[in-house]
């Protein structure tokens, strides 16, 4: 049976529509769940939803602000839901725990080594994005719970969108944080919020800069409006993080 075959690097590897029939029936009915789930408890919706949803030959790479694990479960079954297959980014210390690394193939996840160049994770992102999947990244590496806590944005993300061609669609969101407030264990219904801005690509950057340098400025223009995005979203909505 294809399904005994399938190994760990498979799942990477492989098209999420290629995945075994019975873990895509699983796939979609836990996300089904979680998307029922999440629209109850933090009635979350995709602001400018059409610069995401708008017909590509290629997926997008999505980039985000982030600042609980909810996040990641309101994106991807926000996505599933419009039939569209997003395919988390995630460190690959989250490995080292067998369920998790098991767990984690199995939904589309893509493992990088962060601080090398990982160029199998950065190949398989791109085979991803030439298929049409969409790839989810949150470049600050961490989940980021207090305003006063170091942040390290983590590059690379522009040079998987060139090397597919594709469009890096920079998002933001708002009110996550408060989902379970500091020294509580048990989540709690809130309003949360996601908007999404322009997307980028080398076409957008200064004609005069060399290659490296466009991909730079697209991953520093990513970032920047990434970050504009985050903030508007907390001026409209005073004390929400």
């Amino acid at each position: 049976m294809k399904l005994l075959d399938y190994k760990t690097e498979d799942y990477y590897d492989n098209a999420m529509r290629d995945y075994p029939l019975i873990m895509r029936g699983g796939y979609s009915v836990i996300l089904a769940i979680l998307y029922a789930f999440s629209c109850v408890m933090w009635r979350t919706r995709m602001e400018n939803a059409e610069k995401v949803l708008s017909g590509r030959d290629t997926g997008s790479v999505v980039i985000s602000n982030h600042t609980s694990m909810a996040e990641v479960v309101v994106i991807v079954t926000w996505y599933w839901a419009r039939k569209r297959r997003l395919r988390p980014i995630f460190k690959s210390e989250f490995n080292h725990n067998g369920i998790v690394r098991w767990f984690f193939a199995r939904v589309g996840g893509i493992p990088v080594d962060r601080g090398t160049a990982d160029m199998k994770s950065l190949r398989r992102a791109s085979h991803a994005l030439q298929r049409g999947e969409d790839i989810l990244i949150f470049p600050e590496g961490t989940r980021i719970r207090t305003d006063d806590q170091p942040v390290e944005v983590h590059g690379g993300f522009a040079i998987i969108a060139q090397m597919a061609k594709a469009p890096v669609v920079p998002m933001a969101v708002c009110g996550f944080r408060d989902i379970t407030p500091k020294g509580k264990h048990l989540m709690r219904p809130v309003t949360c919020w996601m908007r999404t801005g322009d997307a980028l690509s080398l076409d957008d950057a200064p004609k005069e800069l060399k290659r490296r340098e466009r991909t730079q400025w697209v991953e520093d223009a990513a970032i920047e409006r990434m970050y504009a995005i985050r903030d508007a979203l907390r001026r409209e909505h005073p004390g929400r993080r």
